[in-house]
């Protein structure tokens, strides 16, 4: 079967939602490891890394996965 053909049949909305849901758990997996990687780093020299340097830290980094993933899914590369 064609891919246009697949394309084509209409209502693929469950697979869009599907392939967004898997797009968005891996940004948040990676952004997640990253800003723990960081907190690590961070209070290794005794400092306190607080709530809302986390916050700051996990959305600094979902936007960056963001950006890479507009690229990628975007056709830039």
């Amino acid at each position: 079967m064609k891919l246009l053909a697949l394309l084509e049949v209409g209502d693929l909305g469950g697979v869009f939602v599907m392939i967004s849901g898997i797009i968005l758990l891996v940004a948040l997996s990676v952004s997640f490891i990253f800003t723990i990687i960081v907190k690590v780093w961070y209070e290794k020299d005794d400092k306190k890394f607080s709530r809302k340097q986390f916050i700051q830290t996990m959305l600094i980094s979902l936007l960056l996965c963001g950006l890479v993933s507009g690229v990628i899914c975007g056709g830039g590369l």
